[in-house]
């Protein structure tokens, strides 16, 4: 089955992340957006990991374990909505999570095989979703938000994090 992204329940916030990827099939878009991560952190030196662009901005390591931890949380809220739990979802702040997610204890290269790891687990959820669970909405972050957007949330804010890694990080 093809999927658009659902413009009408989509939170404002998210529509600079989905517009990265709308042209494509959601699964697609998560497909395309984790190998081109997985090609740009491939040829990141590990000496950058713990480079950040500016005082009080996330270093590289950081920013990866920030997409995952997005990931995670976006995949979660998909599984809920989808099994038509309609209890809403409170938000995350992520410069909490960031600090805690131990992210200079590993390499570029584990933080790499994490993310490949995670990305192969999200698409493997969202394939086993029917077009009706795909439609559902829920509530999380005082927002109301459907299922197939997620999946373009999801693939779009890394995206969104890949340009910044090359125009601020690596550049």
């Amino acid at each position: 089955m093809k999927t658009t992204p659902d413009f009408n329940s989509l939170p404002p916030f998210y529509r600079n992340y989905v517009a990265h990827v709308e042209t494509l099939d959601m699964l697609e878009a998560l497909s395309v957006s984790g190998d081109a991560m997985q090609l740009l952190l491939a040829k990141t030196p590990e000496d950058k990991g713990v480079f950040r662009y500016a005082p009080e901005k996330w270093t590289v390591k950081e920013l990866l374990c920030h997409m995952m931890d997005a990931e995670r949380i976006f995949a979660y809220r998909a599984l809920r909505f989808a099994r038509n739990d309609s209890t809403p979802l409170a938000g995350f702040e992520e410069n909490d999570y960031a600090p805690q997610a131990n992210a200079h204890a590993r390499s570029i290269q584990q933080l790499a095989e994490e993310m490949k790891r995670l990305r192969a687990s999200t698409i493997d959820l969202f394939a086993s979703f029917t077009t009706e669970m795909l439609g559902r909405k829920g509530t999380a972050n005082n927002s109301v938000v459907s299922v197939v957007n997620i999946g373009y949330i999801i693939a779009g804010h890394e995206t969104h994090h890949r340009n910044v890694l090359i125009e601020r990080y690596l550049n």
